[in-house]
């Protein structure tokens, strides 16, 4: 599999935001911001962004790491580094269900789990965190969550416009791609 970066012009305008598909929207944050690096790397990559584009990108891995596995896989992954980005994130588009989840998810490693992948390890053993009732929680209204990401994305649809380069490894850009625009 080849790993080499192409540079690509990419842009999310309007259609994009109005299609909702949020992934889309926060593609450029999505190839352009490590959460394996540590904390420094990840928040100086994040400048180049607007603080709702931030909220959204953690949300969503907060999102796919524990629709993928639960807030286990979550914390014991390098997308654990977000937690607190998504908090606040939860806490600005008003979703108060999620966040008080996160929130209590957090409480169960100590209330402030670390940014590096092997201390939150440390972490959910030290204090034996079980987390499958907010799982269960979680996963009951999870299409509440991404309405709310949807209509929040639409009512500050400036600050998630882009309209620049990104890198993309070669292997996620489809042959029928433009070779200008991703």
């Amino acid at each position: 599999m080849n790993n080499e970066l192409v540079t690509r012009h990419y842009k999310v305008g309007d259609e994009q935001i109005d299609n909702g598909d949020i992934q889309r929207i926060i593609t450029p944050l999505w190839w352009s911001v490590s959460i394996y690096d540590g904390e420094t790397e990840m928040y100086e990559a994040l400048e180049r962004f607007t603080e709702p584009q931030r909220y959204v990108w953690a949300i969503q891995w907060y999102c796919s790491e524990v629709e993928n596995g639960g807030h286990d896989q979550f914390f014991c992954n390098s997308t654990g580094i977000v937690w607190q980005l998504a908090l606040e994130g939860l806490r600005e588009i008003g979703c108060q269900q999620f966040e008080e989840i996160l929130h209590e998810a957090a409480q169960r490693l100590g209330g402030s789990p670390s940014f590096d992948r092997e201390e939150r390890w440390q972490e959910i053993q030290r204090h034996n965190a079980e987390f499958d009732d907010l799982d269960d929680e979680f996963y009951s209204s999870d299409s509440a969550l991404e309405r709310a990401l949807c209509n929040y994305i639409q009512s500050n649809r400036e600050a998630f416009y882009f309209d620049g380069e990104i890198d993309i490894p070669e292997q996620y850009i489809d042959d029928a791609d433009d070779e200008d625009e991703y």
